[in-house]
């Protein structure tokens, strides 16, 4: 601990989040704000190189072939919105590798973020492919089988599928998506558990064990979590936040997480989403039926029109992609609220400023005001340090 950072009469949280900032060498700033602003770039090529691939799907008549050919396949609607579905995002998938590779491999390599040689890597991404195709082709014959059957009004009922399943996706994923990527083993040292395990039942969460998640096979991020309901709460953190963090650490990390919960933010980034995909949606209709009507050689006869799920495709991501800072900045108030349930909850300010460091190697830690409203979806590390400073403060007058 800093000694600006030490209780005493004089404590100053502006001097202290100061002195903490400090403690960071210059070389490990000056990466962890390389690799942070690279990623804006990478948002924006991501999207280009994407839009530009969706657009020739439609511009040379891909998308169009393969309805026909899911058409020639099967009669029954459903079984042809799955066949087209699991072609295009083979398609996707097979354009886009080369760009997967680079942010998602051989980029954390560099960064020395990631521990997965290629192979496990390249089966994890199959294995989220797999999920890709089979989760994905629900929720598209269900949104087809809403656009064939409603009028200008589509984007109302498409809004109601998409929230459903995200609804659903949240409840399975914990249960049977995240075991097939790691594996989850009770913790046993009491040191750590029980401390956690008291801190739940203070706040209302009925969890009787707390559970390791092993992702350090995978990367050298630190990570926690609080999900489920009705009693079926579970606590998970992964080892390298058991192993690299102080209890002290572990035990603000998990209060943060706990806030979530408590604050219900899952559901309200559910409603909170639904007004954005909504509006998202809304949009879409209105440019999808000019775009169709000028563009005769897509084949695209109605918004109903597999063929034409390249231009919802890429319309909905031009509309995400330009309104980014507000997605970010509905994620990051919810992760400021569940920052200051954490701080009051744990009762840790050093050891969250400590964990919000570590957060520093792959965050930038002291952006611009108008850096951090754009594209940081969680406070930074200067906002999160201070935050705890202040709490501190306030508690050394009682």
């Amino acid at each position: 601990m800093p000694p600006e950072a030490q209780a005493s009469p004089a404590f100053d949280p502006v001097r202290a989040t100061n002195a903490y900032l400090a403690t960071v060498p210059a070389d490990k700033k000056a990466r962890s704000d390389a690799y942070f602003e690279g990623g804006y770039w990478l948002q924006l090529w991501g999207f280009l190189y994407s839009a530009i691939v969706l657009w020739l799907l439609l511009m040379l008549g891909v998308s169009a072939w393969m309805r026909d050919r899911a058409e020639r396949i099967t009669r029954r609607r459903p079984s042809q919105t799955a066949l087209y579905w699991i072609q295009l995002i083979l398609l996707l998938t097979i354009v886009t590798f080369p760009l997967s590779v680079y942010s998602g491999y051989y980029r954390e390599h560099q960064y020395g973020l990631a521990t997965q040689s290629f192979g496990p890597w390249l089966w994890d991404q199959l294995k989220a492919l797999g999920v890709a195709l089979v989760f994905g082709s629900l929720v598209t014959m269900a949104l087809y089988g809403v656009l064939r059957r409603v009028g200008r009004s589509w984007w109302l009922w498409a809004t109601m599928v998409v929230v459903a399943f995200t609804i659903v996706g949240a409840v399975i994923a914990p249960v049977f998506v995240a075991p097939l990527f790691n594996t989850y083993t009770r913790l046993t040292d009491p040191k750590v558990r029980d401390p956690i395990l008291s801190m739940a039942r203070a706040n209302g969460i009925t969890a009787d064990d707390v559970y390791v998640v092993d992702q350090s096979r995978q990367t050298t991020r630190i990570s926690a979590n609080v999900s489920g309901l009705l009693g079926t709460e579970r606590i998970s953190l992964n080892d390298n936040l058991l192993h690299r963090c102080s209890l002290e650490e572990i035990e603000a990390v998990l209060g943060h997480e706990m806030g979530h919960y408590v604050l219900n933010h899952a559901f309200k980034l559910v409603l909170e989403n639904a007004i954005v995909v909504a509006i998202g949606f809304a949009l879409v209709a209105y440019w999808f039926e000019r775009l169709r009507a000028r563009h005769a050689e897509w084949r695209v006869a109605s918004v109903g029109d597999l063929a034409g799920l390249p231009l919802i495709f890429l319309l909905f991501a031009a509309y995400q992609f330009v309104a980014t800072p507000i997605n970010n900045t509905i994620v990051r108030v919810n992760e400021y609220e569940a920052d200051i349930f954490g701080l009051n909850a744990a009762r840790q300010p050093d050891g969250f400023a400590n964990a919000a460091l570590k957060l520093g190697d792959y965050r930038k830690l002291d952006p611009s005001p108008i850096e951090e409203l754009i594209f940081f979806d969680h406070p930074s590390g200067r906002t999160r340090i201070f935050s705890a400073m202040r709490w501190k403060a306030e508690n050394i007058k009682k």
